[in-house]
């Protein structure tokens, strides 16, 4: 349940509300007492940004948010609710990483998995206790006839519980991950398929990446449902950010970044970059063993190509992401001590987070390898060509809602398929100069067509002309 301690702001006054698992800034408790605050990143930041008067609700995720709360402090224009600890646990790592982010990311190993006992069950009802928590605070918080955007897979529940209690709104929900296959969907129970429909189809208005993730939902409402009922379907691609992406990659952390990069790589060679935090659906791995694969079958990249991975470390506190950022690990450095001479290390590898390193590679980037199992959208796949310094081949995975975009430029691989992606790598690095200038112009054109301001304007715009 919501702490006491959670203090609304004003009642029912405000006229855009957003909810979301995570907020727009963070706080960290220090030794001494302090709080620390931090802003955050991405999509969705920059997005509501668009909007001056809204009011964002979201969770208190760790220690310093909750003891933020609880003294009181926080910004205007968010609502931090202190959840349980333990109902968010189940909710946050139990359900909506654990199952629902496997089932619309089809990462089941299905011969033993999912198994969907009483210990789901119990961590299901949790779920339910933290959407409630969020219906019932965007119910108190919002104003006569106001506009709500629920985001993402952790509030699947809340547009169908707060329409309930406000019948008067006008509610959104945005799904920022792909979404299964009604075949693969029906993995799970029954009663629980049919819940998350109709949580969703509380909203008047579902949207989602690309049409293929908005087909694949109409698929599973018309089989268990019958249909999406008065719900109507739309479709928003969430583009790159241009004007902050360029201007931030020229900043003089990020040309740092480049110089030590430079160094790691060697004079005259060629990168191929990729940027992911290790999560299943990212597919680092197999991209590893593909680029084992381009020095076995083109030995001729041998000490003139390196690859340049960033993988940072995701979700560490499931044993299932412990062991694939293990696994990656283990993969360069086997890589670079099979082929690895003095003078050139194959594969640099990071793994701690840094956004100006990042920007770097994607400035040095010569190849790009994005090639994920299954991606909502896939950002990386559109900042790089925006960011690159000379131009750059992208190498994107069918499977990514980037592709949707994207594809008709890019060099497209088969995500399971090392061999086939090995010689993409190959196709990238002898594309000619031209080529790839061109691509890469095109490229940047469409990832930046609808940017994160105006892809939350048009949501809002569409929802109140419902």
């Amino acid at each position: 349940m919501v702490s006491e301690h959670a203090a609304p702001a004003a009642a029912s006054t405000a006229q855009v509300l957003v909810a979301s698992n995570r907020g727009p800034v963070s706080y960290t408790l220090g030794e001494d007492g302090t709080l620390d605050a931090k802003r955050g990143g991405g999509g969705l930041v920059s997005g509501l940004s668009a909007v001056d008067d809204k009011l964002w609700v979201c969770a208190a995720l760790g220690d310093g948010d909750r003891e933020a709360v609880r003294r009181g402090v926080g910004e205007a224009g968010v609502r931090m609710l202190d959840i349980d600890a333990g109902v968010h646990a189940d909710a946050y790592n139990g359900i909506a990483n654990s199952v629902l982010w496997f089932v619309h990311h089809l990462l089941y190993q299905t011969p033993v998995e999912p198994v969907f006992d009483a210990e789901f069950r119990r961590q299901w009802a949790s779920y339910e206790t933290y959407n409630r928590a969020f219906a019932e605070a965007l119910a108190e918080e919002a104003g006569p006839g106001a506009s709500v955007l629920v985001q993402d897979y952790h509030l699947a529940l809340v547009p169908g519980m707060l329409r309930e209690l406000r019948p008067d709104l006008r509610i959104g929900h945005f799904s920022h991950t792909p979404w299964a296959p009604v075949d693969y969907f029906r993995l799970l129970p029954d009663d629980i398929a049919e819940q998350l429909l109709r949580g969703i189809l509380g909203a008047d208005r579902a949207a989602f990446l690309t049409r293929r993730w908005a087909d694949a939902f109409i698929g599973c409402c018309t089989e268990i449902l019958g249909g999406t009922g008065r719900t109507r379907i739309g479709v928003h691609g969430l583009g790159a950010d241009a004007d902050f992406l360029r201007r931030r990659s020229h900043e003089a952390d990020v040309d740092e970044r480049m110089a030590a990069l430079r160094e790691q790589v060697g004079e005259g060679r060629k990168t191929i970059v990729r940027v992911d935090r290790t999560e299943l659906s990212k597919n680092i791995v197999r991209g590893l063993h593909a680029y084992r694969a381009l020095l076995d079958a083109h030995p001729e990249w041998r000490e003139r190509v390196v690859h340049i991975a960033f993988a940072y470390p995701s979700r560490q506190d499931l044993a299932v992401y412990q062991d694939y950022t293990a696994a990656v690990q283990t993969l360069a450095t086997e890589i670079n001590g099979a082929y690895g001479t003095e003078s050139w290390t194959p594969v640099v590898l990071h793994v701690k987070d840094d956004f100006a390193r990042s920007l770097a590679a994607y400035r040095l980037a010569d190849v790009a390898l994005v090639n994920p199992i299954r991606d909502g959208m896939n950002l990386v796949a559109k900042e790089v060509p925006v960011v690159s310094d000379h131009g750059c081949a992208l190498v994107l995975s069918r499977e990514a809602g980037a592709y949707e975009e994207l594809g008709e430029d890019a060099i497209v691989v088969n995500p399971y398929d090392v061999t086939g992606t090995a010689e993409a790598l190959h196709e990238a690095l002898t594309m000619s100069g031209d080529e790839r200038s061109g691509r890469t112009k095109r490229l940047a054109e469409a990832a930046t067509a609808l940017p994160p301001q105006q892809w939350f304007l048009d949501q809002l715009e569409a929802l109140r002309q419902e």
